[in-house]
C-alpha cells in the first residue's frame, strides 16, 4: 500500500515553495479529474492558499457557472474566465484549479506558462463518467449522451493539455495519494531532493501510476 504524504512543514515541502518563488502550482484537465479536490490537498501540504477559477467567476459574477453558460453563453463566459485567471496569477505563490476549459484559450495558457507550473490531471473516460455522473451542474454535459461528449472533449483537449508542465495520471485513489504523486513530480521537477510520497519514479514530466 502507497505511504502517505508528509506533513506539510517536512524539509522537502518548504524547499519546493522556496524554489516556486511568486510562481503557482496550476492544476487543468477536463471536468471530473479532481482538480479542486487535489488542489486543495497540495495546496494544504505546502502550506499555500488555494484558489479555484470557477468559485472566484461565480463571486465576482454572483452567478452559478450554469447560469453563465445560459444566460451569456461560452464565449462570454471563456472572456470572463482568462479575465479572471490573468488577476489570480498575479497573486503567487499558490495553487489554482482552472474548469476544463481555461487551458485550450492561447492567451490563458502564456499566462499559466509565464507565471506558474501547470499540472495536467490525466484521466481516463470511465473514471471521468464515473465522477461527473454525479453532479447535475456540468453545463457541457446537457447533453443526452454524456459519454461522447466527454470523448470529444478529450480529443481535442487532451492534446493541449499535453503542453502543461507536468502530467500526473489520476485514478480512483485516495486523495492523499495522488497529491503526494504531485509534489513528488514537483520536486522532480524543480529539482527539489524528493521527498517520501509513496509516489512511484517518473519518466521526464510524467509520473507512472
Amino acid at each position: 500500500m502507497n505511504a502517505l504524504p508528509p506533513n506539510p512543514t517536512d524539509e522537502g515541502c518548504a524547499a519546493l515553495v522556496e524554489r516556486l518563488g511568486s510562481r503557482s502550482i496550476v492544476f487543468v484537465g477536463l471536468m471530473g479529474a479532481g482538480k479542486t479536490a487535489i488542489g486543495r490537498k497540495v495546496a494544504t501540504m505546502l502550506s499555500l492558499p488555494f484558489m479555484d477559477s470557477d468559485q472566484e467567476i461565480e463571486s465576482v459574477s454572483r452567478m452559478t457557472v450554469p447560469e453563465l453558460f445560459e444566460r451569456y453563453g461560452e464565449p462570454e463566459f471563456r472572456a470572463l474566465e482568462q479575465r479572471v485567471i490573468l488577476r489570480l496569477l498575479e497573486n503567487g505563490p499558490q495553487v489554482l484549479s482552472t474548469g476544463g476549459g481555461a487551458f485550450m484559450n492561447a492567451q490563458t495558457r502564456e499566462a499559466i506558462s509565464a507565471h506558474s507550473i501547470s499540472v495536467w490531471l490525466k484521466a481516463d473516460l470511465d473514471l471521468l463518467m464515473e465522477r461527473v455522473s454525479k453532479k447535475q451542474n456540468r453545463p457541457l454535459l446537457k447533453n443526452p449522451d454524456p459519454r461522447a461528449v466527454l470523448e470529444k472533449l478529450m480529443g481535442e483537449r487532451y492534446p493541449v493539455y499535453a503542453a502543461a508542465d507536468l502530467t500526473v495520471p489520476t485514478r480512483d485513489d485516495r486523495k492523499e495519494i495522488i497529491a503526494g504523486e504531485v509534489v513528488a513530480a514537483l520536486c522532480a521537477h524543480l529539482g527539489v531532493e524528493a521527498i517520501a510520497t509513496g509516489a512511484t519514479g517518473a519518466t521526464n514530466d510524467e509520473v507512472q501510476p
